[in-house]
């Protein structure tokens, strides 16, 4: 897809940070958006700034993200881009997880997606001139880190989706393409995620602010609109990486050599 001129797409958790911010330059390069979100009331807001449809939505519902899929279709005639960026980010040590926590995160950081692509993909594969998927995962995935395995395991449930189902679509020979995103630090509203958690929830999470914790002061902080342009950047050039952050190839390249040195361990 070289030109976003004139496509719908489909932001989740499109009414703040980065969904927000790649709501906004699809639609300065010319797309048609449909923002979805959780909170209604900011979904509406935000899409009457931005000029976008706003629809209140809950990923964790299947049901309702395949309506959202046909809506779409009926109200535009076609989609051509689903961004399932929806996500929860907060922390707490494995051993202190409780299986409410687990099923929470899973359901919208992993599950989220899969409903978008379950619902999204067959109207895509049927649009003459193809398609994208976006999926927004996490840095954790080349890295993951202490307090966010719940979260780290979310995203790299996303990744692995996304790469077989790349894979997939290409052997297929189809014009339907996929796109990750491992977001590094991005100005967002993932501090406030236990705000969204179904009420009768029990578990240790806790919203963290990375922006507040120590050493944050040297990490290089983008805002949303930027992650979005990188993300029209990939979804143009058919990407399958979309990074936000690429000065952090060392640290990858670390976990890579420790990989490496593991398979050379047991072939010896």
């Amino acid at each position: 897809m070289t030109d976003i001129t004139g496509k719908v797409a489909v932001v989740t958790g499109g009414a703040s940070g980065i969904g927000r911010g790649i709501a906004e330059q699809l639609i300065e390069e010319g797309a048609q958006v449909v923002i979805a979100d959780i909170n209604k009331d900011t979904v509406e807001t935000v899409a009457a700034e931005i000029g976008a449809w706003g629809v209140s939505l809950d990923v964790t519902d299947a049901a309702a993200v395949s309506a959202l899929a046909d809506a779409t279709v009926e109200k535009y005639g076609k989609v051509d881009i689903i961004v399932n960026n929806a996500g929860v980010g907060p922390s707490a040590p494995i051993s202190a997880l409780t299986l409410d926590d687990w099923h929470w995160i899973i359901d919208v950081n992993l599950f989220g997606v899969i409903n978008g692509v379950h619902a999204f993909l067959p109207h895509l594969l049927g649009n003459p001139n193809g398609g994208h998927i976006v999926n927004t995962a996490s840095m954790a995935i080349f890295s993951p880190l202490s307090g966010l395995g719940a979260y780290g395991a979310s995203k790299a449930g996303v990744a692995a989706l996304s790469e077989v189902l790349s894979k997939e679509l290409e052997e297929q020979g189809s014009a339907v393409k996929v796109t990750v995103l491992p977001p590094g630090p991005v100005r967002s509203n993932i501090k406030n995620s236990l705000s969204h958690r179904p009420e009768g929830q029990t578990g240790a999470l806790v919203d963290v602010d990375l922006t507040a914790e120590e050493g944050a002061d040297s990490l290089r902080w983008i805002n949303p609109r930027e992650a979005g342009r990188i993300v029209t950047r990939a979804i143009r050039n058919n990407d399958f990486l979309a990074l936000t952050h690429p000065e952090w190839w060392p640290m990858v390249a670390e976990r890579n050599a420790v990989t490496k040195a593991s398979f050379e361990k047991y072939s010896a």
